[in-house]
């Protein structure tokens, strides 16, 4: 069969090219395919990864989390500078257990995996509720415990003078023991530093029934001032909390050393939050107000409305911050309008709470915890501090002395409480 002429001169045109353009042709377009697949696949491989969600933590860069204690009903902790990182930190906790398996978690993933390099040191009252420290036992550092059986402190002449029994539920004893257990730490902190031959660069101090709904942020360390929380003063300072450098804080937490001297100064009838600024003032030591994202667990009735020296009670769905005021899990019955009505009836020098922004809420704390209140709490601290609170409840005594003796391991010989199994029956 005879071809056309036009396809004859085709087939002689395609002959005929220059197969040095051929080389050149070819591998562009072999490199563009290979970059069209290779964007699908990374693509393709990072969505795999993002939805893969036990990898995610080893695609993050930050710091060590709490092993099952953190809740992703926070936002994501401010980035910790690195000379923060490199300071030592001491973390100060006092106070009794009893509402711990509540604020425990929080305080381990707001402070001390917050903070991985600070060192952990518990002065505590032996109670019934005291087993329930175990959940210390995955903080990322424990220097020192002491958990010992309180005793009377005796009242001295001076102490009776410059202190007030007024709106304390023990009286002066229960400031004294009080304050004990804050100098009590302080001592320890103290003993810890000679052992080990240095000084800490930060001390910080909370109460073991503080509930932390936002990490410590390091805009709380400042160099040369004692931070401590805005709001809930009555009167002087609240010291709820608080967090300086060595010198600032061998001052603030030296509750019953100082009395002495403020009996000297002329002060007379002072509550603990008077005292404290006594303390600061007399020794020069300059101090800083800030609204700190914690509040503390109360299980005392309060009237509702809080009249002008009421104390309001907030709720834990608060967004806050909250700055140490009283709180329980409950449904709020006081928001908005009705929040601003309460706080602007309040003395401003004595329960007040900063509220600015909305973010308190109010329950009616007249009674006792409303029924179900473990639901609520759960649903506001997120699903995995709910199983922390569970854990506690459902703890066996083999279980429970086997985490105090991994506790009393990690110490290093910094250790000074009852048995294990002394402290774990008691809550049984």
């Amino acid at each position: 069969m005879l071809k056309s002429p036009r396809s004859m001169i085709t087939m002689k045109w395609v002959s005929d090219l220059d197969w040095r353009v051929l080389i050149f042709a070819v591998p562009c377009f072999s490199l563009l395919i290979f970059f069209s697949i290779s964007s699908a696949a990374t693509t393709a491989t990072l969505n795999s990864i993002s939805s893969f969600a036990p990898l995610k933590p080893f695609f993050s860069s930050r710091g060590p989390q709490s092993p099952g204690i953190q809740s992703n009903s926070t936002p994501p902790p401010a980035r910790v500078p690195a000379s923060l990182n490199r300071s030592r930190i001491a973390v100060c906790l006092v106070g009794g257990a009893r509402r711990f398996e509540l604020t425990g978690p929080s305080i381990m993933e707001k402070i001390l995996y917050q903070y991985p390099n600070s060192d952990l040191f518990l002065h505590s009252p032996l109670d019934q509720n005291a087993f329930k420290f175990s959940l210390l036992k995955t903080s990322p550092k424990i220097a020192a415990v002491r958990i010992f059986r309180p005793e009377p402190i005796p009242e001295t002449e001076p102490q009776l003078r410059v202190l007030t029994a007024r709106n304390s539920p023990n009286g002066i004893q229960g400031l004294l023991q009080y304050f004990n257990l804050v100098e009590g730490c302080l001592n320890m902190i103290k003993a810890y530093q000679k052992e080990k031959n240095f000084t800490y660069d930060w001390v910080l101090r909370t109460r073991v029934d503080g509930y932390w709904n936002a990490p410590l942020a390091p805009e709380y360390f400042v160099p040369g001032k004692y931070v401590v929380p805005s709001g809930s003063n009555y009167g002087g300072l609240n010291d709820r909390f608080g967090v300086g450098d060595f010198n600032t804080s061998a001052v603030a937490l030296s509750r019953l050393a100082l009395l002495p001297q403020l009996d000297w100064s002329g002060f007379r009838q002072l509550n603990s939050e008077t005292a404290f600024r006594a303390q600061l003032t007399t020794q020069s030591v300059p101090y800083l107000t800030k609204r700190v994202p914690f509040c503390v667990v109360s299980d005392r009735r309060y009237g509702f409305p809080p009249e002008r020296f009421g104390v309001p009670v907030a709720a834990m769905s608060s967004p806050g911050p909250l700055s140490g005021a009283k709180c329980r899990p409950c449904e709020p019955v006081c928001e908005g309008p009705c929040v601003a009505e309460v706080m602007g009836s309040l003395n401003r020098g004595w329960s007040w709470t900063d509220w600015a922004g909305g973010g308190l809420q109010l329950c009616d704390a007249h009674g006792e915890w409303e029924k179900g209140w473990e639901k609520i709490f759960d649903r506001v601290a997120g699903p995995k501090l709910a199983r922390a609170r569970k854990r506690v409840g459902a703890l066996r005594l083999k279980d429970c002395v086997k985490d105090f003796e991994e506790m009393k391991n990690r110490t290093a010989g910094n250790w000074d409480a009852p048995p294990a199994n002394d402290i774990c029956k008691l809550g049984w």
